[in-house]
């Protein structure tokens, strides 16, 4: 269920590429 909001939000924010690859990067290692 967690992943499916992770999923659905991930594919939100890279869809309004509101995310700079620095963002992006340290967004995943947060999840991580």
């Amino acid at each position: 269920n967690s992943y499916m909001i992770y999923y659905n939000n991930f594919r939100y924010q890279w869809n309004l590429k509101k995310m700079t690859p620095v963002q992006y990067r340290n967004h995943l290692l947060k999840i991580a």
